[in-house]
């Protein structure tokens, strides 16, 4: 297949993607996200296989923002598109559209990634993997700027997690996507059943490894303005592994 600038795949929303309400899960939809990187990286030649065998060196997201504005429902055949624009020194960016079948948008968010060490873990450059794109599209997913999260008042424990094999990826670390479901988790069905996720914005600072504990900590001080901060800490060496924040909303159907 020769590389194209923007890469497409339908995916149909299954019963493991949706939780109770019949939408889809924001672990699911960065599943989806992660598969369609990681097919248009190969179609560019920046494959996981082929950087790992060439410059020992492998992909890592870095940070990411997504805005819903319908979550897909069970069974509703979705169609993804993604492209990156041009690399810098140290950062890649990679932007993806969620549409339903009528080409309506349902779900915008731009990434940034890296490429790391296999080895010492440590950022490499991207001219490392320098390849020569097609034409790229220009246009954004969406106009915004991925900086530093920070708390908005003070942060409260929720729970532990310790991380296990089911957690864990290729890389031998927590997948990114896991970090959703332990986000999820420090809130109640009740509190799921109230409230749903209209955005959110992750920075990921430091990997978590298999055996490591995760101290979650969140803070609703401006959840009046639908705004909520979470913060994952590696027990081990007291370093943030993620940083993330909410935007929600109240729920007004079921």
């Amino acid at each position: 297949m020769e590389p194209v600038a923007v890469y497409e795949k339908a995916f149909t929303v299954g019963m493991r993607d949706v939780d109770f309400t019949g939408r889809l899960k924001l672990s699911a939809l960065f599943s989806f996200f992660q598969e369609i990187a990681s097919l248009h990286s190969a179609n560019l030649g920046t494959g996981l296989e082929t950087i790992m065998q060439k410059a020992g060196v492998t992909w890592a997201l870095i940070r990411i923002r997504v805005e819903i504005t319908r979550y897909p429902v069970m069974n509703e055949e979705i169609i993804l598109e993604t492209w990156p624009q041009q690399p810098r020194s140290l950062e890649f960016s990679r932007d993806f559209l969620v549409k339903d079948r009528e080409g309506n948008i349902l779900v915008r968010a731009v990434s940034l990634w890296a490429i790391i060490d296999v080895h010492t873990r440590k950022l490499k450059r991207s001219k490392l993997i320098a390849v020569d794109y097609p034409p790229l599209r220009e246009e954004r997913a969406l106009d915004c700027k991925l900086s530093k999260l920070k708390p908005f008042g003070q942060l409260e424990m929720v729970y532990k997690r310790t991380i296990a094999y089911s957690d864990v990826d290729v890389n031998g670390h927590l997948n990114n996507t896991r970090y959703v479901d332990f986000i999820m988790d420090c809130f109640s069905l009740e509190t799921h059943k109230a409230y749903m996720v209209k955005a959110i914005e992750f920075n990921y600072a430091h990997e978590a490894l298999p055996g490591d504990t995760v101290v979650l900590y969140k803070d609703v001080s401006a959840a009046a303005d639908g705004l909520v901060y979470i913060a994952g800490v590696n027990e081990r060496d007291q370093r943030t592994a993620f940083q993330c924040r909410l935007e929600i909303s109240r729920r007004t159907g079921p």
